[in-house]
Protein backbone atom coordinates (compact mmCIF):
# COMPACT_ATOMS: atom_id res chain seq x y z
CA UNK A 1 0.00 0.00 0.00
CA UNK A 2 1.50 3.33 -0.81
CA UNK A 3 2.05 5.97 2.43
CA UNK A 4 -0.55 7.98 0.62
CA UNK A 5 -3.05 5.34 0.47
CA UNK A 6 -2.24 4.62 4.56
CA UNK A 7 -4.98 5.90 6.93
CA UNK A 8 -3.85 9.12 9.02
CA UNK A 9 -1.14 9.78 6.74
CA UNK A 10 -2.83 12.93 5.13
CA UNK A 11 -3.26 14.55 8.68
CA UNK A 12 0.12 13.41 9.71
CA UNK A 13 1.18 15.00 6.81
CA UNK A 14 -0.51 18.55 7.46
CA UNK A 15 0.40 17.74 11.10
CA UNK A 16 4.64 17.99 9.96
CA UNK A 17 4.06 20.31 7.42
CA UNK A 18 2.45 23.07 10.44
CA UNK A 19 5.05 22.13 12.72
CA UNK A 20 7.92 22.52 9.86
CA UNK A 21 6.26 26.04 8.90
CA UNK A 22 5.80 27.32 12.59
CA UNK A 23 9.23 26.18 13.60
CA UNK A 24 10.73 28.47 10.33
CA UNK A 25 9.12 31.64 11.14
CA UNK A 26 11.88 33.99 11.69
CA UNK A 27 10.39 36.61 13.68
CA UNK A 28 10.51 33.90 16.35
CA UNK A 29 14.29 33.57 15.51
CA UNK A 30 15.71 36.90 15.48
CA UNK A 31 16.45 39.86 17.27
CA UNK A 32 18.49 41.90 14.96
CA UNK A 33 21.08 43.59 16.25
CA UNK A 34 21.21 46.89 14.86
CA UNK A 35 23.05 49.99 16.07
CA UNK A 36 22.26 53.76 16.18
CA UNK A 37 21.37 55.45 13.19
CA UNK A 38 20.14 52.07 11.41
CA UNK A 39 17.31 52.33 9.27
CA UNK A 40 15.31 48.90 8.15
CA UNK A 41 15.07 49.02 4.25
CA UNK A 42 11.50 49.97 3.59
CA UNK A 43 8.44 47.64 1.94
CA UNK A 44 9.48 49.56 -1.36
CA UNK A 45 13.08 48.96 -1.36
CA UNK A 46 12.22 45.36 -0.51
CA UNK A 47 10.21 44.83 -3.24
CA UNK A 48 12.90 46.61 -5.23
CA UNK A 49 15.36 43.73 -4.66
CA UNK A 50 14.17 41.49 -7.97
CA UNK A 51 15.91 42.05 -10.69
CA UNK A 52 19.32 43.29 -8.16
CA UNK A 53 22.80 41.98 -7.70
CA UNK A 54 24.60 42.92 -4.54
CA UNK A 55 27.82 42.69 -4.66
CA UNK A 56 30.00 42.66 -1.51
CA UNK A 57 33.79 43.51 -0.54
CA UNK A 58 34.51 39.89 -0.48
CA UNK A 59 33.53 40.11 -4.34
CA UNK A 60 30.53 37.90 -3.26
CA UNK A 61 27.29 38.79 -5.30
CA UNK A 62 23.70 37.95 -3.98
CA UNK A 63 21.68 38.01 -6.45
CA UNK A 64 17.98 38.47 -6.25
CA UNK A 65 15.82 37.08 -9.32
CA UNK A 66 11.53 38.08 -10.13
CA UNK A 67 9.81 35.65 -9.25
CA UNK A 68 11.92 34.69 -5.92
CA UNK A 69 14.57 33.03 -7.54
CA UNK A 70 18.31 33.78 -5.32
CA UNK A 71 21.64 33.34 -5.68
CA UNK A 72 24.69 33.60 -4.30
CA UNK A 73 28.16 33.36 -6.17
CA UNK A 74 31.36 33.31 -4.21
CA UNK A 75 34.35 35.25 -5.10
CA UNK A 76 35.92 31.79 -6.44
CA UNK A 77 32.96 31.52 -8.82
CA UNK A 78 31.17 28.46 -6.93
CA UNK A 79 27.06 29.55 -6.52
CA UNK A 80 24.45 28.50 -4.14
CA UNK A 81 21.03 28.65 -5.55
CA UNK A 82 17.82 28.92 -3.59
CA UNK A 83 14.79 30.99 -3.05
CA UNK A 84 14.04 34.30 -1.40
CA UNK A 85 10.83 35.55 0.72
CA UNK A 86 10.68 39.01 2.58
CA UNK A 87 9.39 38.35 6.42
CA UNK A 88 7.01 40.60 7.88
CA UNK A 89 9.73 42.01 9.87
CA UNK A 90 11.76 43.28 6.97
CA UNK A 91 14.00 40.37 6.76
CA UNK A 92 14.40 38.25 3.58
CA UNK A 93 14.89 34.73 4.16
CA UNK A 94 16.77 32.66 1.94
CA UNK A 95 15.97 28.98 1.54
CA UNK A 96 18.86 26.45 -0.20
CA UNK A 97 17.98 24.14 -2.23
CA UNK A 98 20.17 22.10 -0.08
CA UNK A 99 17.83 22.58 2.77
CA UNK A 100 19.77 24.99 4.22
CA UNK A 101 18.10 28.40 5.23
CA UNK A 102 18.37 31.78 6.71
CA UNK A 103 17.20 35.53 7.11
CA UNK A 104 19.28 38.57 6.84
CA UNK A 105 18.20 42.42 7.21
CA UNK A 106 19.23 44.78 5.15
CA UNK A 107 20.00 48.35 6.97
CA UNK A 108 20.59 52.00 5.71
CA UNK A 109 23.67 52.82 7.97
CA UNK A 110 24.45 56.52 6.96
CA UNK A 111 25.27 56.22 2.83
CA UNK A 112 26.48 52.30 3.24
CA UNK A 113 23.27 49.65 2.68
CA UNK A 114 24.70 46.70 5.02
CA UNK A 115 23.49 43.51 5.65
CA UNK A 116 23.27 41.33 9.03
CA UNK A 117 22.91 38.08 9.31
CA UNK A 118 20.80 36.39 12.26
CA UNK A 119 24.23 36.19 14.48
CA UNK A 120 24.69 39.94 14.17
CA UNK A 121 27.45 40.16 11.88
CA UNK A 122 27.45 43.00 9.54
CA UNK A 123 28.47 42.98 5.91
CA UNK A 124 28.41 46.35 3.86
CA UNK A 125 27.15 46.42 0.18
CA UNK A 126 29.38 47.82 -2.27
CA UNK A 127 27.95 50.73 -4.34
CA UNK A 128 27.32 50.47 -7.48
Amino acid sequence: MPPFAMPGYTARMRYTVLILSFVATPALATDWATKPGDVPLSPQELDALAGQTLTFYDDGQSRYSAGGAYSYTYASGESAFGTYTIAEDGSVCIAYRNGFGRCDLYVRSGERLILIDENGHRYPVRPE
